[in-house]
């Protein structure tokens, strides 16, 4: 059985990227399949209330973000490195920039074009989700602007590409990765011929070898099933540093707050302990950046 659980469904782009990873490693995991939209009971009790996918479990272990999940499967499994050479620092930079800019055009571009067709209960979920109106209308009026920024960003990932396989040299970075899971999401929805449109065709070659390492050795696993791996484990030993009852939350979207008790907390992520009658005692672990910490 594998160590890595992750809750995710086939449609969400970031669950793509981690499974993109666990190709490039050869890992194996087990997936849990779960609603793309609001409820998810069989996930809340894991989470304490945080609902973006995806959600790695490693027992009783919950680690929330890609950015932090990327870490934790790199630090279980060193080899071949998400940060090869000395690009650690780059590969996250680099993260944090397709993150932060090119995955919101990306995803304006894809509802300006098919916001019409999806179902109002997405709508709505949607809507609460980023804290505005999925607006159909507003979003076709805004996609020309979108795909203006999309080409101006995919322009510098094909002069990253012009002299060397991927973004950073030789072998794929977590950079590759985060830049991957964008364009496989717009592809996805739009079909390739997006790809010309946006720019993107020179980095085609670059795609189809990140879209080659497919995803690792998947096996499914019930959701109640997960529950009581986390419910008959115990979190990973830290050294508690007992710093009072906190709230996380996200800082973008998705920002249901979770609350519970401080037990670690450094420069890179923050750790909280929280109890539920369904899986009893659970550590959650959030990156530092992209989240906010406060006193409960």
């Amino acid at each position: 059985m594998s160590e890595f659980i992750l809750h995710q469904y086939p449609a969400s782009p970031y669950s793509e990227k981690v499974r993109a990873v666990f190709g490039r490693k050869a890992l194996p995991w087990q997936a849990v399949t779960i609603p793309v939209i609001m409820p998810k009971p069989e996930l809340m009790p894991l989470t304490g209330g945080y609902r973006k996918t995806p959600v790695l479990q490693i027992g009783a272990d919950i680690y929330c973000d890609t950015l932090l999940i990327l870490d934790e499967i790199e630090r279980r499994h060193p080899a071949p490195s998400l940060y090869p050479g000395d690009t650690e620092d780059q590969a996250k930079a680099l993260s944090w920039w397709i993150e932060r800019t090119c995955f919101g055009p990306a995803a304006a571009v894809i509802f300006a074009a098919v916001g019409d067709r999806v179902p109002q209960a997405f709508k709505d979920d949607r809507a609460r989700f980023s804290g505005r109106d999925f607006d159909p209308a507003k979003m076709q009026a805004a996609a020309p602007a979108m795909r203006d920024t999309l080409r101006a960003h995919f322009a510098w990932l094909a002069g990253m590409l012009r002299n060397r396989p991927f973004m950073l040299g030789g072998e794929p970075s977590a950079a590759d990765f985060a830049a991957y899971h964008v364009i496989w999401f717009l592809l996805r929805n739009l079909g390739e011929g997006i790809a010309a449109e946006l720019g993107l065709a020179a980095a085609m070659p670059w795609y189809e070898r990140m879209k080659a390492f497919g995803h690792g050795e998947r096996s499914e696993l019930d959701a109640q099933a997960a529950l009581e791996i986390a419910r008959k484990a115990d979190p990973a030993p830290l050294q508690d540093q007992a710093l009072g009852k906190a709230v996380v939350m996200a800082d973008d979207t998705g920002r249901d707050p979770v609350e519970g008790e401080l037990v670690a907390l450094d420069e890179a992520r923050v750790v909280l302990r929280r109890s539920d009658p369904q899986v009893g005692l659970v550590h959650l672990h959030f990156p530092r950046a992209g989240f906010i910490l406060r006193r409960a």
